[in-house]
């Protein structure tokens, strides 16, 4: 029987954006449902990952700066970014909520959702951006590799280009990065041909797509560009980063894929992970 985990904890809730969009509603309304649903999930409680483990991605002066803004009760990383008292905290949880998701993988189990925030792909090296601080998909692929996992696979479906985790690994051959999304849209990167540099070309594919984009144009893109390049790459391990706002009732995006074209696009993805590596983290 195929086991699924499910990362969270409540300190999540607790990284407050005051009215933002990014809210800890976007946790509690799945968290409902499950319980609703009484889905077969196994929940695992986190612990935060280290300095040195999200150091992998992120100096340390960019770490101590979050950390101080905190610590004199919050403030803003830039215009869209909000820190509050918590906020270093729940970041170095969510962060380490997507190091637990690949060890439940590791493990015993066939795949894992790691419930978590703040968000993460567009944080770059040295900056936070876009709602996000720590580049949680990042830092869970670093973490693959150091646990002897050579090739990695990051999937990313949010509506929005994951331009920090485009950014970490543009010249990294070992993690392949596939991105579809909404363009022109925020944060104005991901055109198809930023492609990767100095040795890791072709290992970043971005597929920017048209607003108004359905289930019918992302089942074409996930089946007939990532399968194939997928398959040809052979993953250890695939991490998706799975923002739901393609969704066609988002209130910021302007995609149109329902709830039924993202389980056919994650049937692709399990697709590759079944044949190639069987690990899965969402």
């Amino acid at each position: 029987m195929t086991r699924t985990a499910l990362i969270y904890h409540p300190i999540y809730l607790l990284h407050e954006t005051f009215g933002h969009p990014e809210k800890k509603e976007r946790l509690t309304a799945i968290l409902d449902k499950i319980q609703s649903e009484r889905l077969d999930v196994d929940f695992i409680t986190p612990k935060p990952a280290t300095v040195t483990q999200v150091s992998a991605i992120h100096g340390g002066r960019y770490l101590d700066q979050v950390k101080a803004i905190c610590e004199h009760g919050g403030g803003y990383l830039d215009v869209d970014t909000i820190l509050s008292k918590k906020s270093y905290d729940a970041a170095l949880m969510a962060a380490g909520g997507a190091l637990a998701a690949v060890d439940a993988v590791l493990g015993e189990y066939d795949s894992a959702f790691a419930l978590v925030r703040p968000p993460g792909h567009h944080a770059m090296p040295n900056r936070g951006m876009g709602f996000c601080i720590f580049n949680n998909i990042a830092v869970a692929a670093k973490h693959a590799q150091a646990r002897g996992l050579k090739k990695v696979l990051i999937v990313d479906w949010d509506v929005h280009h994951g331009n920090g985790t485009n950014d970490v690994f543009y010249s990294d051959p070992s993690v392949l990065y596939f991105s579809t999304h909404q363009y022109p849209h925020y944060p104005g990167t991901g055109r198809a041909d930023e492609v990767g540099e100095d040795g890791a070309e072709g290992f970043t594919v971005n597929v920017p797509l048209p607003a108004g984009t359905g289930d019918a144009g992302y089942l074409m893109a996930y089946r007939e560009i990532l399968l194939p390049i997928a398959n040809e790459f052979k993953p250890d391990i695939v991490l998706v980063s799975a923002g739901q706002d393609a969704h066609k009732d988002d209130p910021l995006g302007g995609m149109r894929l329902t709830s039924a074209g993202f389980g056919a696009v994650a049937g692709v993805v399990k697709e590759i992970a079944n044949a190639c590596c069987r690990c899965c983290v969402a």
